[in-house]
């Protein structure tokens, strides 16, 4: 889990879902003698500070999510365009922040 960007308006969150961790290997076998093969789940998490909700992106979200960020590598933007684009995912906000 890696905070990419955290302001009074958002944070954004990477979520490696099937991160392993250090020392721990897929299971090998016969057919898999590299290890089993998993599909990567990523995403993204969205806090709408402003609002006190959350949008997860994954899938084809989060790959277009991870679009807008390596353009932002290219050409860095100004805080009001990372907030502009991430107000269009905000949106998608349907779930309140519980804290645990």
């Amino acid at each position: 889990m890696h905070t990419l960007y955290d302001s009074e308006s958002f944070s954004v969150t990477h979520m490696l879902a099937n991160g392993e961790p250090d020392g721990v290997h897929p299971e090998k076998t016969e057919r898999y003698p590299q290890g089993v093969p998993m599909l990567a789940r990523h995403g993204f998490e969205i806090v709408d500070k402003r609002s006190g909700k959350e949008v997860y992106l994954d899938g084809s979200w989060a790959e277009l999510f991870q679009q807008h960020i390596q353009a932002w590598q290219v050409n860095t933007p100004t805080q009001e365009e990372v907030e502009d684009t991430l107000d269009q995912y905000a949106v998608l906000a349907q779930n309140p922040v519980v804290v645990h």
